[in-house]
C-alpha cells in the first residue's frame, strides 16, 4: 500500500508538471534568427479580469537547462499568474552549444545586431508588439545572466529593468579563453573601464534600466566578484552619485544605490553559504522549488525581483 501511494504521488507530480507546461506556445515568425535559437511564451489565463498581460518578462536559462522547466521551478509561472505578466523563454540548443549555454563570450553572438543577441531582440520586439506592452523586463541565470548583461547594454531602450543572477558583466570576454577567465577569476577591467566601453557602444544613451544583481557568496562556478563589479559598473553608468547603502539581513546582504529621486536604481543581493544558482524559498507561495541550480534560501529571487520591478 505504501509503494502504491508513492507511485500515485509521483504520477500526480508528473501530471501537475506537464499541466503547468501545457500552456506554453511556440514563438514562430519572429524575424531574423541568426543565432538559431528557439523560443516559447506563456500567457497567464487565471487572472480575474482576463485583461491583457501588464508586462513581458524574458527569462534566459543557464547551461543544460530547459527554459520552460526553469520558469516553473523558479516560481515565475505562479508569479505570472498572480501579477498578470507574460513570459518569453528563449531556448538554446546543442547544435549551437554542446552544453546548451548561451554564447555570451562569442563576438558573433554578443555584438549588437548579430547572432544570438539579435535573435533574442527580435523575439522580444515580436512578442511585445503582439501583446501591445511597453514594459519589458529581463532576467538571466549564469550564462543566461551574462547574455542578459549584454542585451541590457546593447538594447537598453528595449527594457524597463533587468536582473542578472550568477552572471558576468558585459563586456568581460572576447572569446572562450577570456570567458573562462572571467568566470573563474572575475573581470580584469575596473568598473569605470566597463562604463567607458559601454558608452562607446551606446554614446547617446542617458537613461539605463534599473538592475538587480544576485550571487551566492560561495559560488565556485562564477566568481562572485563578477556580480560585485556588475553592480558597481551599472551604478556608475546609471547615476551620478554612487555611494551605496548596505542592508544586512539574516543569511543575505543587499547593497543599494539610489538615484536623485531616492529610488533604488541598482541593487546587489549576496546570499551567504550558497553556491551557484538562482535562489528559491519553497516555504512561501510562488517562491520556487529546490532543484539543480535552484537553491533553498531565505528569499526567492523571482519574488524579490518581481517586487523590485514593481510588477504588483
Amino acid at each position: 500500500m505504501r509503494i502504491l501511494k508513492k507511485l500515485l504521488a509521483s504520477f500526480l507530480a508528473v501530471s501537475l508538471s506537464f499541466s503547468a507546461l501545457a500552456n506554453f506556445v511556440t514563438l514562430k515568425n519572429f524575424g531574423a534568427n541568426p543565432g538559431s535559437l528557439e523560443a516559447s511564451y506563456y500567457l497567464p489565463t487565471t487572472n480575474v479580469s482576463n485583461s491583457a498581460p501588464s508586462a513581458l518578462v524574458v527569462l534566459l536559462h543557464g547551461c543544460a537547462q530547459e527554459a520552460e522547466i526553469l520558469a516553473q521551478q523558479s516560481g515565475f509561472i505562479g508569479l505570472a499568474k498572480e501579477h498578470n505578466f507574460a513570459l518569453l523563454l528563449p531556448q538554446q540548443g546543442v547544435a549551437n552549444n554542446i552544453k546548451r549555454c548561451f554564447n555570451w563570450y562569442s563576438a558573433d553572438d554578443y555584438s549588437k545586431g548579430q547572432g544570438e543577441t539579435l535573435s533574442i531582440k527580435n523575439m522580444v520586439t515580436t512578442l511585445k508588439k503582439k501583446l501591445a506592452s511597453d514594459n519589458v523586463f529581463i532576467i538571466g541565470l549564469s550564462a543566461g545572466g551574462a547574455m542578459a548583461s549584454g542585451l541590457l547594454v546593447n538594447y537598453p531602450e528595449l527594457f524597463t529593468a533587468g536582473a542578472v543572477v550568477a552572471g558576468i558583466p558585459f563586456p568581460c570576454a572576447d572569446g572562450l579563453i577570456t570567458g573562462i577567465s572571467c568566470m573563474k577569476n572575475g573581470p580584469s577591467q575596473a568598473a569605470d573601464e566597463f562604463v567607458t566601453q559601454i558608452q562607446k557602444i551606446n554614446p547617446k544613451q542617458t537613461v539605463w534600466p534599473k538592475l538587480s544583481v544576485w550571487t551566492g557568496v560561495n559560488d565556485n562556478i562564477v566568481n562572485p566578484l563578477n556580480s560585485s563589479m556588475l553592480a558597481q559598473q551599472w551604478a556608475q553608468l546609471s547615476i551620478d552619485k554612487t555611494k551605496a547603502a548596505v542592508d544586512k539581513q539574516s543569511g543575505y546582504t543587499i547593497t543599494r544605490w539610489q538615484n536623485a529621486d531616492k529610488e533604488v536604481q541598482v541593487e546587489l543581493v549576496e546570499v551567504m553559504k550558497r553556491d551557484h544558482g538562482i535562489m528559491v524559498n519553497p516555504k512561501v507561495e510562488n517562491g520556487g522549488e529546490v532543484s539543480d541550480y535552484l537553491l533553498a534560501a531565505p528569499l526567492s529571487t523571482a519574488k524579490h525581483v518581481v517586487d523590485f520591478w514593481q510588477l504588483q
